[in-house]
């Protein structure tokens, strides 16, 4: 009779972690944020290579910082 209580509790721990695995499996993971690709430009002063979106553009040409920017067209 102990033998068979003992299997029985067995048993059941065994579903009870195999069921708590499976549901760790099935939560929703945050995804990665999307990189979104975008096109590197070069600043004529430094050549130092940067994302268009954070460049500075001045009479065409691209420049990482106001300071490169204004030795180069001083204004």
């Amino acid at each position: 009779m102990i033998k068979i209580l003992l299997l029985l509790a067995g048993v059941w721990l065994i579903y009870s972690l195999l069921k708590k695995y499976s549901r760790s499996l099935e939560k929703d993971e945050p995804a990665p944020p999307a990189q979104i690709e975008e096109d590197m430009v070069r600043c004529v002063q430094c050549g130092v290579h940067l994302p268009r979106s954070e460049a500075l553009l001045s009479r065409d040409e691209f420049f990482c910082c106001e300071e490169h920017r204004r030795l180069r067209h001083p204004d």
